[in-house]
Parts: C-alpha cells; sequence; structure tokens
C-alpha cells in the first residue's frame, strides 16, 4: 500500500491557552468542575453554527434520559434539587445548606445518586431533617426521597460485580424490573438469531421488566419509554438537517429520526451505516443509546449525545494512521486467524466538543471511537476520534494548581523530565492509536457472538484497544510516518501508564473497595499482569514511599504484544471463561496496604481525583427580527448551568 507521512507532524501545537480564562471553575468533594474552550468557532459559515444549534439543542432534550437509565427516582430528585434551588425561600446560609448545595453538586455531577465512576451510593452530609424541611417546602415527596438518598441498602451500587451476587437484582441501574439475571439471559437467548452475519444488538434501546409474570421488552421510542424526550430530540434533528453540510448528514439524521419513532434497531444499523459514510463534513456529532458500560450485563446502551468540529491542523495525524491502517492490522501480534484481511472504512480525526451532554457529561471521554456493531466496523469501518479541546482544558487547568501527582509518584528527575518533554503529546498519540485503530482492529470468529464476554465485554474491550495502541506507540513506524517526534518519546507513555495502572488511579477508589470501574479495570489488568510477568517493571521504596518504574522498555513491549494476542484470541473465540479469569485475578482486588498509601499521598497534594466539564451555550444573534450569527456563552458555575438544563425537562 502506498506509505503516507508527514514530516515533523509531532511539532503541531498540544493547544493553545486562552490568556485571561479560567478553567477551573469549582471543587466538591472529590470532583473539579472545569470549562473548556472551542477553537475554531469563529471560523464557521452562519449554516454550520446553526446545525450545531440545533444538534446540541437535541443534545439537550436528551439529557434526562440518562438519569432515568443510571437508577429508578433520579429524575424524581432532580427536580426536587432543581426546586429548592429556585425556589426555596428559607435561609441559604449555614453549615446544613452548604452540605445541601455540595449533595446537589455531587448528584449533578453524577447525574444521580451514585459516583459516576466507583458507582457507590453517596449520601448528603446535612440531617435527614433538614433535607426534609427542604423536599416539604418546595411541595417534593420527602417520604420517597429521604430512603432513596439515605437509607445504605437502598441501591447501594449502580452497577455490581459478579461476585457479590445475581448483578442483575443488585445492580440498582433502571433497566430491569423484577428479574433475575438467568431471566434476563434466558430471554436474550430465546430471541437472538444464531449465526446471523448482521446481528441486532438485541436490548440495545429497551428496558425489561416482569408483567404477570412474564418477561416484557419496553422500547425507548416516540410513543413508547422516554417518548415525550424523544419526541422533542426528533423535533431538533429535523431542524437540524435544514442546514446540513451535506447530503449524507441529511440522511444519517432522517435515518435517526426513523429509528427514534420506531424502535427498530435494523434502523438503528442502518443510520450507523450512513453516519460513518461522512467522512469530509466539519461538523458531526453522535446522539443515542450506545455504550453498554453501564448494564451489569452489557446489553442496554447508555443515552449520550456529543456535537463537535473538525480540528483540520492535528487531525492530520489520525488521517496518517487511518490512511495506513492495514499495515497496523497486518503487524498486529495477533494470530492471523483473528485479523482483518482488508480494514474498511477507518476513519479518524481530531476534535473540538462543543456540546456534550448524558453518558459524556460532565465527566466525558478524551476519544470515541463507533459504531459498536463489530459487523459494521467489518464491513463499513468505524469513525475514531481524540478530542483535543478536552484534552487540552485538563492540561491547562492542571497548571493552574500548586502540585502535580507526576513529581509525588514519579521516581526520579529523569521520568519527571520524560513526561514534561513528551508525556501530553505521547499520550495524545495513544489515545489516537486506541480510538482510531485499536477498537476497529481484530475479527470474531464465525459463529462468535458479540455478547459472548458478558459482564467483561467492556474492561476486555477497553484492555485490548489500550494494548494495541501501547504497542504500535513504541513501533519504528510511527517515527517513520512522522508521527512519533523521537524514538523513545514512547517511554514516556509508558512510565505513565504503568504508574498509573498500579497506583495513582486508585485515589478515585474508596478504601476497602474494589476496583469496579471498566476503563480502571483495564488499565490494572494491563499493569498488573506485566508486572507479574517480571523483568520489566521493578517495584522500589524510598523514605516509606512506594514506586513502580519501568526498567526495560522493549521487554514491556513485549508483554503488551503476548497479552494483547491473548485478549484478542479471548474476545474473536467468544472465551468466556479466560476473561473472566483475567479481569478477577488482575483488575479488580487491590492491595489495601499500597491502596492506603496512595490515598494519603494523594490527599497530601490537595487535588481532586476526578473532573468533568461544563458546555459552552450557543446562544443566537439577533438583529431586524433574523439571526445573523451565533456565539458562546461560557459558564460560571456547575448548579447554573443544571438549572438552565432545566428548561429542558421533558421526564
Amino acid at each position: 500500500m502506498t506509505l503516507i507521512t508527514l514530516a515533523g507532524i509531532a511539532a503541531v501545537s498540544c493547544g493553545k491557552k486562552e490568556e485571561g480564562f479560567r478553567y477551573t471553575l469549582d471543587q466538591f468533594a472529590d470532583i473539579k468542575v472545569m470549562r473548556y474552550t472551542v477553537p475554531g468557532w469563529e471560523e464557521l459559515s452562519l449554516n454550520q453554527k446553526a446545525y450545531i444549534y440545533h444538534l446540541s439543542e437535541a443534545a439537550k432534550y436528551g439529557n434526562e434520559i440518562y438519569w432515568d437509565q443510571n437508577c429508578p427516582h433520579n429524575i424524581e430528585l432532580k427536580h426536587a434539587l432543581e426546586a429548592i434551588l429556585k425556589d426555596y425561600d428559607g435561609p441559604r446560609e449555614g453549615e446544613d445548606w452548604a452540605a445541601f448545595e455540595e449533595y446537589a453538586k455531587r448528584v449533578y455531577f453524577s447525574a444521580g445518586i451514585h459516583h459516576h465512576y466507583a458507582e457507590d451510593k453517596f449520601f448528603p452530609t446535612c440531617s435527614q431533617e433538614y433535607f426534609k424541611t427542604l423536599l416539604d417546602a418546595v411541595g417534593a415527596d420527602s417520604n420517597l426521597l429521604i430512603p432513596y438518598m439515605y437509607d445504605p441498602a437502598l441501591y447501594p451500587q449502580r452497577r455490581s460485580n459478579s461476585s457479590e451476587g445475581d448483578i442483575v437484582k443488585l445492580s440498582g441501574v433502571n433497566f430491569y424490573e423484577g428479574l433475575t439475571r438467568g431471566e434476563v439471559e434466558d430471554y436474550y437467548a430465546s430471541i437472538e438469531v444464531k449465526g446471523d452475519p448482521h446481528p441486532v444488538s438485541y436490548g440495545l434501546n429497551t428496558k425489561l421488566v416482569k408483567e404477570d409474570g412474564k418477561v416484557v421488552e419496553k422500547a425507548w421510542k416516540s410513543g413508547g419509554i422516554y417518548g415525550a424526550a424523544i419526541d422533542r430530540i426528533c423535533e431538533e434533528l429535523e431542524a437540524a438537517a435544514e442546514y446540513a453540510e451535506n447530503d449524507i448528514q441529511k440522511n444519517a439524521l432522517a435515518k435517526l429520526v426513523s429509528f427514534y419513532r420506531s424502535g427498530d434497531l435494523r434502523e438503528w444499523d442502518e443510520f450507523n451505516i450512513e453516519w460513518v459514510k461522512d467522512t469530509i463534513g466539519t461538523v458531526d456529532f453522535v446522539n443515542g443509546f450506545v455504550e453498554d458500560y453501564n448494564d451489569p450485563l452489557g446489553r442496554k446502551g447508555a443515552w449520550e449525545a456529543h456535537v463537535n468540529i473538525k480540528d483540520a491542523a492535528a487531525s492530520k495525524r489520525t488521517e496518517i494512521l487511518a490512511a495506513n491502517a492495514q499495515w497496523f492490522e497486518d503487524h498486529s501480534p495477533a494470530d492471523p486467524r483473528f485479523k482483518k484481511s482488508e480494514v474498511r472504512g477507518i476513519s479518524a480525526k481530531v476534535i473540538n466538543a462543543i456540546c456534550l451532554s448524558g453518558d459524556t457529561y460532565p465527566a466525558t471521554p478524551i476519544g470515541i471511537n463507533l459504531p459498536n456493531a463489530d459487523w459494521i466496523r467489518k464491513e463499513y469501518g468505524s469513525k475514531s476520534v481524540t478530542i483535543a479541546n478536552i484534552t487540552h482544558a485538563y492540561d491547562f487547568s492542571a497548571e493552574e494548581a500548586p502540585n502535580s501527582t507526576l513529581r509525588e509518584f514519579a521516581w526520579d528527575e529523569g521520568e519527571i523530565e520524560r513526561a514534561h518533554k513528551w508525556g501530553s503529546y505521547a499520550s495524545e498519540v495513544h489515545t489516537d492509536l486506541h480510538e482510531c485503530l485499536g477498537h476497529g482492529s481484530g475479527q470474531l470468529l464465525p459463529g462468535v457472538s458479540t455478547t459472548a464476554m458478558g459482564e467483561y465485554s467492556s474492561t476486555l474491550e477497553e484492555a485490548r484497544a489500550d494494548l494495541f495502541g501501547l504497542y504500535f506507540s513504541a513501533d519504528p513506524k510511527m517515527v517513520e510516518l512522522g508521527i512519533m517526534p523521537d524514538k523513545d518519546a514512547y517511554k514516556a507513555e509508558y512510565d505513565n501508564y504503568i504508574r498509573n495502572g498500579l497506583m495513582v488511579q486508585f485515589t478515585r477508589v474508596e478504601l476497602g473497595r474494589p476496583n469496579t470501574e471498566a476503563h480502571m479495570q483495564n488499565r490494572k489488568l494491563i499493569a498488573e499482569w506485566c508486572f507479574e510477568k517480571g523483568g520489566a517493571i521493578e517495584k522500589r521504596e524510598r523514605n516509606g514511599k512506594t514506586y513502580f518504574c519501568v526498567t526495560d522498555y522493549e521487554l514491556l513491549r513485549s508483554q503488551f504484544a503476548e497479552l494483547l494476542a491473548e485478549i484478542q484470541r479471548i474476545k474473536s473465540e467468544g472465551d468466556y471463561a479466560a476473561g473472566k479469569d483475567l479481569v478477577e485475578k488482575y483488575a479488580v482486588n487491590i492491595d489495601p496496604q499500597l491502596h492506603k498509601e496512595v490515598k494519603e499521598r494523594y490527599a497530601a497534594l490537595g487535588l481532586k481525583p476526578y473532573g468533568g466539564f461544563l458546555n459552552p451555550t450557543v446562544v443566537p444573534v439577533e438583529k431586524g427580527g433574523e439571526i445573523i450569527d451565533y456565539k458562546l456563552v461560557y459558564p460560571e458555575g456547575i448548579l447554573q448551568q443544571m438549572l438552565e438544563y432545566s428548561k429542558y425537562n421533558t421526564l
């Protein structure tokens, strides 16, 4: 194939800080709330801005769907908090009110009563009596909401682990009602078509309930569950289509609206096939029931939306990766049986976010690869993005803080120097590889179900994509293509990945709790597996503190290759037992002494382990009764934005 390169691409800027712009807005509990700028906004045409405006309105109308999916009664709580913040006419000062506001911020950030990442229930620190006076003052149902918020036995986890019992009955998610895991699995086994080359993602847009002793599936669609919200989404998508940049976008929007109205997952597939075709537009979006990470059985799609524009300059490196996708597939360490003989339709770009909603808001990914259906990826390709302005906002916000985890957990000045020189860029390249090529690589053997890995599918898929990125980050091909600026630049990402996977990320987990979130499990699995193999990572101590250091980068890369080959085999063959063994052995349990040490060291830095972002608001500018422009208005705080968004309530 033709070798496509771009000399000096690594010199592309990692983002420009807006002078005088405050990135960090608020900090509370274990959370930092930030905002991001949108480079390139002023260069857009009026039509493009109008397109973005309506796509953003559609995104906001769907946000409450995600709240309701996370747990029953989240919507009642959300509306009660909004009523108190707007209408309560009692005193708004003192410790109790401050505790109420912090709880409201936590609920808003997590879209419900469970921690957005750790997935455990969190509680108000003000008394039940005080909270009841607030609820009663605005006419909210305190008999329902007080136990919902305060009872530790009621919905203790959003998503549970299989080691704790029946993961359907124990999980607080609002996907199943009155059912056991066995009943859910039996139901889908009875309707799935074995051997279908184009399998439907059964259950992606439905709730399963038991009525009169029978299992019934109810669709999230117009006229069904979430019908009022979906109708408003459709109205805005149809309005957006009037300003679409090309016919492919218009066709994709029409198919998405048709899917929302019918609930037919074949139409969802048709939309995704059309959506993948648009590789020329500047504006793009995600809207629908997409990721299944929140479902303990990995079937139900959490609702999400994302509106963005292409960063043309930064996209040059991802376009190179996409153009050379077949080379990477051919040189993957996986068994040839599990590789695609012809990689199709890989589209990759760097984007700047404009509106996040649902499962991407306020906590958002820094990369996306869609669609998720393996057969669509194989036959039509996929779109992969790295979200530049989010990554840069994280970096700029960190500069506003006096301390850093790097200096606390890195072993020596050499490691710190590598991180300062190459860390941010090497991390972006790893994300590019993960999203652009990793998720789209490999193939299932004929007859293997896309749901074969069950509750372990998300962790294993993220590990597979991460390993793909780690392995190829160090390949000489990356320097040859002009993507990596130096043959040793990848070492900064290896340092960071092992340091984070074995230590730093556990600042996010409460003492005594297991590691449950899929991305954190993936990182721990990879780092722990390589550490156990020995020879490449060394555990060191100094002044009573623990450090993990990469001592042999080439050996570590070979270990990444070995594990990538095994996880690809597990997925391709549908080897549930082997996948379960990997996750349960390496990804879940945290050494209690090390966990305590990490938490104490991190706490001394005064930093927050979690971050998320508020959106700018796209506002029409009128003159003489006509819209002549659209401007971005940036938020000042989480409560302000959440109350502003209450006008989009439909549930």
